[in-house]
């Protein structure tokens, strides 16, 4: 095929793009595939430029006269991998065609959905098990039995409620994902909202041993959603009053100048166990427990901090994390002004 006619193909093709001819040799290349393949192609053999035996058995098949192909190529760039879906298509003469499509970010998509199913699986499986359990015996073993009756009714409420909650949660989460890119324009008082979270926390708190202490600014006005936020900071005090242990949770409200603009900053610090520093940067992730016996035990759903993270980010401001081993967390939300 003539070399003129090739380069315009390619130059025409948005997506990275080689011309392979005979001898497996590099023809002509377009500018997408030098940022994607590197310079110095043309004249290179195809097992130099790209190591990829499927790919290479793609060329030779069909610069034997076979159909269009699709083969799956993973290439490492900047210290990471990426997927691409490389069309292999005959020109004549020997001469092949590949187009690079880029499906990274769906098949990482694809991944999370799995993960996803399967967490959700996981943590269904687990109640149902016992539901079913429960029920068999009292249809059959503990049928006339009214003291383990009555205990294995109560197991079972908490079973159920635990499984109403993880529900509940996976609604909020959806929510919060669909609104994460719409930017909240209702003015709210952020003071008010923390403190009735603390009012409606304070019950749990006494029978936990724990005395909750609010602290700084009297009256921080900004845009945002009032339910939204009150689910915030609802899931950073009851965390912190579950997990903290017998011991002050202490909340303090005040600004600080960010890269933003002036923000709030709304901390609460707990005295308890602490969290260890490998598991920080995992804490918002989906499902992430650092004790999962633990967690499920107060009645955790592992989605709670997730759903913190995204309406954080819907709100343009973020969340710091930090912890000493003995000696407690502190989890910050930085929401600003502007």
């Amino acid at each position: 095929m003539n070399s003129d006619l090739i380069v315009r193909i390619l130059a025409g093709i948005p997506l990275p793009a080689i011309a392979v001819g005979p001898l497996d040799r590099l023809l002509q290349v377009n500018e997408a595939a030098l940022g994607l393949l590197g310079e110095g192609l043309v004249g290179r053999h195809l097992a130099l430029a790209i190591r990829n035996p499927a790919l290479l058995k793609a060329v030779a098949e069909v610069q034997a006269g076979g159909a269009v192909q699709e083969v799956r190529c993973v290439l490492s760039r900047e210290a990471r991998e990426e997927t691409y879906l490389v069309t292999v298509s005959g020109l004549g003469d020997q001469t092949v065609l590949c187009v690079f499509r880029d499906v990274s970010e769906e098949e990482r998509a694809g991944q999370m959905r799995r993960d996803f199913v399967a967490n959700v699986s996981h943590e269904l499986r687990t109640p149902l098990t016992a539901l079913m359990g429960f029920i068999e015996t009292l249809r059959y073993a503990a049928k006339d039995d009214p003291v383990a009756r009555e205990r294995f009714l109560q197991i079972m409420e908490q079973e159920a409620g635990r499984m109403n909650r993880l529900v509940q949660d996976l609604l909020h989460l959806s929510r919060v994902e669909a609104e994460e890119r719409v930017r909240p324009r209702e003015r709210v008082e952020l003071v008010g909202i923390i403190a009735g979270v603390v009012d409606t926390l304070a019950p749990l708190a006494e029978a936990s041993g724990a005395r909750i202490v609010m602290a700084g600014e009297a009256a921080v006005e900004l845009a945002g959603d009032g339910d939204q936020l009150t689910q915030v900071f609802t899931n950073l005090i009851e965390n912190a009053v579950k997990y903290g242990g017998a011991g002050e949770v202490r909340v303090t409200v005040g600004f600080e100048d960010t890269i933003r603009g002036r923000a709030v900053r709304v901390e609460v610090a707990d005295e308890g166990e602490g969290i260890d520093a490998v598991h920080i940067p995992r804490l918002t992730e989906r499902f992430y427990r650092v004790d999962s016996h633990r967690s499920r035990e107060k009645g955790g759903t592992g989605l709670g901090l997730a759903i913190v993270k995204h309406i954080v980010s819907r709100h343009r401001g973020w969340l710091r994390v930090e912890s000493v081993v003995g000696e407690g967390s502190r989890f910050s939300v930085v929401l600003p002004l502007g």
